[in-house]
């Protein structure tokens, strides 16, 4: 039966089929494509701890993911697909049924690099460097539309296809504004949102054009439920209502325009049954016993990133450069694993900073190398099995981004290893919340003090090492995806 509603100016006609009981809409799906060289569409499977845990959370549910084409590739199965539903058009989705939505190229650009990536990850990772940026003007307000546009396309998408009385669950800073405008198309919806990033105070969100700060506070707020993967990011969302919008907080609710949404924390961990199985493939054994012949018998110590800014890796390469100076009784006996991988590299930022780090790694290596050692291995080239077995292999891992949502290679780390990791945390990481007690925390910004923490962790006796690992790796444990996805569900 078809459904209009009104919504951001037009007159929308929505047709239900096939209603979904549960919907997911992210971003990025669990498929994707690209073109091969014979012209065909080739099929790759996602990864990570979404792809993962909505896969568990469907066994036996009613589910439709809905997601971006994110490429030329992507545009040409989506478009060719009935209503873009992949699973109807004869890939192979892993058993998920899947809509991609073919939105249109200079949308898609203008609202996932120039407001989402590059000013919503900016705002509430205090990325911005505000003597220069950023810098609201007209232009900036056809790229705000443009997300507004993207935000819309979801949320037709979602009406559409949701049977009456449906969960949604939304995911992350590129749909902000999918609850509202949904629940303005369908009301009959039971609605979530969940932030995978940090949330910024209000001194920091107030950056933002006034309009667009509270577009995007009430466009959550349209949900049942706003998720975070931290209470301190909860607690300044709530702090961000009450003093831009005038919201009532009390309890875990917040009250604004006479509906009330709940507060809740999901702090997301790993499959640790799921880890252990891959690292017995025939890959990761094969990277494990390269990276060792190169290692030879020294100590190690291992990142696993991507060359985000929120990363830190700079800092992190000069406090290793600190330590190797400042105790010498580590040259020769100590390699450290960078595995940096390139991140966003269509904003010129993000290709900057992978200069940086490849940089600073070489002066690293001129400076302290000699005949039979090299001080650090550095790999820019994207390989999950390789960075699996780096993570095995590990005595010390190093996790210190200036902030980050949870950061799940701090709980891969100590799941995974060999014979005990030992952490270096950085205390503005959401998994500092569950894991500090037993790693080593640093001020991300404080090189010296992470230099003297890589070297209080190169210290660490063999048995509290242990000690120390299988505790972080039980709590990194608490809430594999599944059990996180279900408690988004829950939530409703």
């Amino acid at each position: 039966m078809p459904i209009t509603r009104t919504g951001t100016g037009r007159r929308v006609t929505l047709r239900r089929v096939e209603g979904a009981k549960v919907l997911v809409a992210s971003n990025r799906g669990p498929v994707a494509f690209r073109l091969g060289d014979d012209g065909s569409l080739r099929l790759s499977r996602g990864g990570g701890g979404l792809v993962s845990g909505v896969s568990a959370a469907a066994n036996g549910r009613n589910v439709l993911w809905v997601c971006a084409a994110l490429g030329d590739a992507d545009r040409l199965a989506a478009t060719a697909a009935p209503a873009g539903r992949l699973d109807q058009a004869g890939h192979d989705t892993g058993g998920s049924a899947v809509r991609m939505l073919p939105i249109d190229e200079t949308t898609f650009r203008r609202a996932y690099n120039a407001v989402a990536n590059a000013t919503l990850w900016y705002v509430n990772h205090t990325l911005f460097d505000t003597p220069r940026h950023p810098s609201f003007d007209a232009r900036w307000s056809r790229y705000w539309q443009a997300y507004v546009d993207y935000n819309s396309a979801f949320a037709d998408a979602l009406a559409e296809d949701a049977t009456d009385g449906a969960q949604v669950l939304v995911q992350d800073y590129h749909l902000m504004l999918v609850p509202a405008l949904l629940r303005q198309r369908r009301p009959d919806l039971r609605i979530s949102h969940f932030t995978h990033t940090p949330w910024a105070e209000p001194s920091y969100f107030g950056l933002l054009p006034d309009d667009i700060a509270k577009s995007v506070l009430t466009g959550m707020l349209g949900a049942d439920s706003v998720g975070f993967l931290s209470p301190r990011w909860a607690e300044a969302f709530v702090r961000c209502c009450v003093r831009l919008l005038g919201a009532d907080a009390g309890g875990a609710d917040v009250h604004h325009e006479g509906r009330s949404t709940r507060i809740h924390v999901h702090p997301l961990g790993v499959d640790g049954e799921e880890l252990r199985t891959r690292v017995t493939q025939p890959d990761v054994i094969a990277r494990r016993e390269a990276l060792r012949r190169r290692i030879g018998d020294r100590r190690v110590i291992v990142r696993v990133d991507r060359t985000e800014l929120s990363k830190n890796i700079v800092r992190g390469l000069y406090a290793y450069r600190e330590l190797l100076r400042t105790k010498p009784e580590h040259r020769g006996n100590v390699v450290h694993v960078v595995l940096a991988y390139p991140s966003r590299h269509d904003l010129p930022d993000y290709r900057a900073y992978t200069a940086d780090v490849q940089r600073v790694a070489r002066e690293i290596d001129d400076e302290f190398a000699g005949p039979g050692w090299s001080p650090l291995i550095l790999e820019v080239n994207d390989d999950y099995p390789r960075s699996l077995a780096a993570l095995q292999l590990a005595e010390v891992l190093v996790v210190n981004p200036l902030r980050d949502g949870m950061n799940l290679v701090a709980k891969e780390g100590p799941v995974l290893s060999d014979d005990g990791v030992a952490l270096v945390l950085s205390r503005e990481a959401g998994a500092a919340d569950e894991l500090g007690s037993h790693a080593f925390l640093v001020n991300p910004f404080d090189v010296s003090g992470t230099a003297a923490a890589l070297h209080e962790a190169l210290l660490l006796p063999a048995g509290e090492r242990r000690e120390r690992s299988a505790r972080l790796a039980a709590a990194a444990e608490l809430l594999p995806p599944s059990d996180w996805l279900q408690a988004q569900l829950d939530s409703l």
